[in-house]
């Protein structure tokens, strides 16, 4: 803030108009600042016409030295003459010489040569002094009147006043004269030095009297701009009452106003109308935040209970699933011709239902963060051939042509969330490019990064529904909602996916011009990839295998009974967790596989039965199955550990886990 504990005082100066604005709206360019402008602007001027008097008046000066010097020197000369034309008339030396020494010893001359056509040559004074500091003045010898006399006059002589009978030379010494004029030159310039710098001081004192207002305005400005809007510009004028009556003037006379202090109470009063303006952004600032914490507040509580109800909701609906996909799984063998269409209708629906739960529960578990990528390098050309392998068969039966070019390039990421990307990029794709159409899978090479692209030739996606295809449940082309044609989580999951690889996922597309998905990852070197893992061996057969299974729901219980029994399996089932904990206590009581809800009866808790079975069975593989996919069940299982198994689980996938079991035994 801009303050000081006194006011500046601008004094009043006479009414002047104010200049218009440029008419044309040019920019006025200015150079330099005001004090110096206004330091040229009274210099100058004091300047010329200090040099203009002082030359002037030391040229006056010089001249009347130069005039009497010459004066002075021209009247010794001629009072010289007068007084020796009788005698150099006459010829008398003696009278002549005599008058030479008078003439020096008035002091004004330093020598005296008087001379005639007769060969008179008188001389009076020193030769010593060199001819450069001597200055030399004549006057003829001329008969007086009174001296005008034939009768004396020799033969031949000529009349008074007509023609010289000689002449008369004095000598003065210059170096008085010039010390005269050094000290008058001197003086002048001291004169004009002494003025300039009066001017000098008073010409400052007039720019500090006129900038200091103006710097004291400039710092408010600034102040003002910085965002202090408390500063002010204290200005005021003496355009008072006492100076009313100071300089005689009725009071209240109509007077100008100092310009500045017009200017400085402009300046003030645009700041007061910036502090109200800034006082009321900052109230409706505060409203609107505070209207924005109470909405995020409400999206937050909305999503924490959207969130419970999935998870709740997902719960309840995996339970049934699960055990209904146990069922259908053991009924299908026996199922006769008639019941086998219904039964494998029954297993599609429910595979469906699964797929829609799969695909919330990763949502779930990218929102919770539950998933750490492992990043590594992955060679394009592996990863293409296995999504090829997955797509191939797909491509073919819509009549797409499936391209891929993976440049000999590698990355640097999790080489399972990129299979996960690209593949549903090239399941999409595949699914809206039409029968003769192409899907091209390539890796292009960006400096330090490598650019995936999935592009095809096929309908295209409209601008309006660029930004909304990757929103949960939104499909362009699918009103009808059919489910073969996916729920819409496909692209939500990818983007999350993305965001956990750090990186995003473009897309390029016009209607019926095709669509190109394309995202960047690093560049990594082809020759620091690992090699591929080897090929999973054949699934072990699972006679034999003992299994505890802990669940509260009679359903499943029964259902993973007859599966596990079909496949084999010594199954005991229990329906809670103290009988899971009182059976496995049992002295000679060996386990295999333990697979317990987490959700079970009462107060239970299945991490409670996991934790036991480290304890009580350490050679057993214990796996928590679950339909709850809360982001802090999610959490709550990564940190202890724990292997998970989603409900509904697919009998294939329950079958491969055992089979791991099994082929660890015969290892």
């Amino acid at each position: 803030m801009i303050s000081s504990s006194h006011r500046l005082v601008v004094p009043v100066s006479a009414a002047s108009p104010i200049d218009p604005p440029l008419p044309d709206g040019r920019t006025l360019v200015v150079r330099g600042s005001l004090q110096r402008d206004l330091l040229r602007l009274g210099i100058v001027p004091c300047a010329v016409v200090t040099l203009a008097l002082t030359g002037w008046f030391t040229h006056i000066r010089l001249n009347t030295l130069e005039a009497a010097f010459d004066a002075e020197g021209e009247a010794v000369a001629r009072q010289v003459a007068a007084m020796s034309d009788l005698s150099l008339y006459a010829g008398d030396l003696p009278a002549l010489q005599n008058v030479a020494n008078a003439a020096l010893r008035g002091g004004q001359v330093t020598r005296v040569e008087i001379s005639n056509n007769a060969g008179i040559y008188v001389t009076a004074g020193p030769k010593a002094p060199p001819l450069a500091q001597l200055r030399m003045f004549t006057a003829p010898v001329t008969l007086r009147e009174a001296s005008r006399a034939s009768a004396f006059s020799p033969a031949g002589s000529t009349a008074a006043g007509e023609a010289p009978i000689g002449l008369v030379q004095t000598f003065r010494d210059t170096t008085s004269y010039t010390h005269e004029r050094t000290r008058s030159l001197m003086a002048g310039i001291g004169v004009g030095l002494i003025a300039l710098l009066a001017a000098w001081a008073w010409v400052r004192h007039t720019a500090r009297t006129v900038t200091r207002p103006l710097r004291r305005i400039s710092r408010t400005v600034a102040a003002l701009e910085a965002g202090q809007f408390d500063a002010r510009c204290d200005l005021v004028t003496t355009d008072t009452q006492a100076a009313d009556i100071e300089a005689g003037r009725p009071i209240g006379t109509p007077r100008a106003r100092h310009e500045l202090a017009t200017l400085a109470h402009d300046i003030n009063r645009l700041a007061d109308r910036l502090q109200r303006n800034r006082q009321r952004s900052e109230d409706k600032v505060r409203e609107a935040t505070a209207v924005a914490l109470q909405r995020m507040a409400e999206a937050e509580q909305a999503a924490l209970s959207r969130a419970r109800f999935l998870a709740a909701a997902s719960h309840d609906l995996r339970q049934p699933l699960h055990a209904m996909g146990l069922f259908i799984d053991g009924l299908l063998p026996t199922a006769s011709a008639a019941q086998r269409p219904a039964v494998l209708r029954l297993q599609e629906g429910t595979a469906f239902m699964g797929v829609l739960l799969d695909d919330l529960l990763e949502i779930s578990r990218l929102d919770a963060q539950v998933l750490t990528p492992s990043i590594t390098g992955v060679s394009l050309a592996a990863l293409f051939d296995q999504l090829d392998a997955q797509h191939a068969a797909g491509a073919a039966e819509s009549q797409v042509r499936l391209r891929w070019k993976d440049q000999g390039l590698a990355v640097r990421t999790d080489a399972a969330l990129l299979l996960r990307i690209v593949g549903n990029l090239v399941s999409n794709a595949i699914r809206h490019t039409p029968a003769e159409g192409a899907v091209l899978v390539a890796a292009r090479r960006r400096g330090s990064a490598v650019r995936i692209e999935v592009r095809d030739n096929g309908v295209g996606i409209a601008p309006i529904h660029q930004a909304r295809i990757f929103e949960e449940f939104y499909q362009v082309a699918n009103a009808e909602r059919d489910r073969r044609q996916g729920f819409g989580l496909g692209l939500a999951i990818c983007t999350r996916i993305a965001a956990l690889l750090g990186t995003r996922i473009e897309l390029c597309s016009a209607l019926q011009a095709g669509s190109t998905f394309s995202l960047e990852l690093p560049r990594a070197d082809p020759r620091e990839v690992p090699p591929p893992a080897p090929e999973a061996v054949a699934p072990a057969p699972l006679a034999g295998l003992r299994c505890l299974v802990v669940d509260d729901d009679p359903a499943i219980l029964d259902g993973s009974r007859a599966l596990l029994q079909q496949w084999g399996c010594l199954v005991e089932c229990v329906a809670s967790g103290a009988e899971a904990l009182a059976r496995m206590g049992e002295a000679g009581a060996r386990f295999d596989v333990v697979l317990c809800d987490l959700q079970l009866a009462g107060d239970e808790d299945g991490m409670g039965v996991i934790d036991a079975t480290r304890q009580l069975q350490p050679d057993a593989l214990a796996v928590l199955v679950s339909g709850a996919t809360g982001p802090e069940v999610l959490q709550r299982l990564r940190q202890r550990g724990v292997m998970l198994l989603t409900k509904p689980v697919a009998p294939a996938k329950l079958r491969a886990l055992l089979s791991t079991r099994r082929a660890g035994q015969i290892a």
